[in-house]
């Protein structure tokens, strides 16, 4: 049923369209900060403003040039023909960040999705003790302020790890130094730590519709509790998996200041890039990164709708 009924009275009409403009409202000021700077992106000249020419929408006025930046900024040689593509993979900023962002991201995500869903089955089974303590702790870095996080995980794992030296000091002490940080797999795990809450809560939420007689049955058939697991449950909850997956991958994707404490020049994500480019030399490059970022974004948030929608179907429930 759409619009309003016949005898709505004077003030449930005045709300009726109140309502919507306020929400209109809402979504103008929450959107246009985003969309402003997908025109911005297109600006011929290096400013982060709109000039007279674009204003009046003069054709040369608008260029690619800074889309075309992300593939050459720190290209040995840019305008060469031979050997451009193996140039540009190697030596540009821009693609070297991407490189990292999906690393890391990647792996992050298959780490948090692997160790999110086996803990929110646990913690949803009836004779887990502690389950609501346990699952306070395990969803605590998504509470805990990014900076005091960051700076926890830089020390930790600026730990050395070598037993050797554990007793050592001064000369004594073994040269080959185990710490994680600075390296990949210190940034891998800090990513994972930072995602796992999220397919944690999300599969969690799956789970509080699964019909666990399901499980009983397959264990009274004499599946063992690894097969029923991959063959029972998985299948049920996979959306809610997927969700928590692509939450984990955004995650990892959009954090910075992890990155920041922890990370080498070589291995800069997309948003350190885009940090580090609006302090050291300010170019509409960030902004054709950005409207990139937004489209990924609006992808990645169109398959989560679809998968809700699917996950209530799945449970027996009219999407909406």
């Amino acid at each position: 049923m759409s619009g309003l009924p016949p005898y709505a009275t004077t003030g449930q009409r005045i709300w009726y369209y109140a309502f919507r403009v306020i929400c209109g409202l809402i979504f103008v000021f929450l959107i246009a900060p985003i969309l402003v700077i997908v025109p911005l992106s297109f600006n011929q000249q290096p400013y982060f403003s709109f000039t007279n020419e674009m204003l009046t929408l003069q054709a040369d006025a608008y260029s690619t040039r800074w889309y075309w930046d992300i593939l050459k900024n720190g290209m040995a040689a840019p305008e060469a023909i031979e050997g451009w593509w193996a140039d540009m993979w190697q030596n540009a900023q821009w693609i070297r960040a991407v490189k990292n962002s999906f690393f890391i991201g990647i792996l992050a995500t298959i780490l948090a999705t692997s160790m999110g869903t086996l803990a929110a089955v646990g913690l949803s089974r009836s004779e887990m003790p502690y389950s609501k303590l346990i699952m306070s702790i395990l969803i605590s870095p998504m509470i805990v302020p990014l900076v005091i996080t960051g700076a926890s995980m830089f020390y930790f794992f600026s730990y050395d790890f070598n037993p050797m030296n554990w007793f050592a000091e001064g000369e004594t002490a073994a040269e080959d130094k185990w710490q994680i940080a600075f390296t990949y797999g210190g940034l891998i795990i800090a990513h994972a730590a930072l995602g796992t809450p999220f397919v944690i809560i999300t599969v969690t939420a799956t789970l509080v519709g699964f019909d666990k007689s399901l499980v009983q049955a397959a264990n009274s058939l004499g599946a063992d509790p690894l097969r029923t697991f991959f063959k029972v449950q998985m299948p049920l909850i996979l959306p809610g998996v997927i969700s928590g997956a692509l939450f984990a991958f955004i995650t990892s994707f959009d954090e910075v200041v992890v990155v920041l404490q922890m990370a080498t020049a070589q291995q800069r994500t997309i948003p350190r890039q885009m940090f580090s480019g609006i302090r050291e030399q300010i170019s509409p490059t960030i902004l054709a990164v950005a409207t990139i970022l937004v489209i990924i974004s609006i992808g990645l948030l169109t398959v989560l709708e679809l998968l809700r929608r699917r996950s209530e179907r799945l449970r027996g429930l009219s999407p909406g």
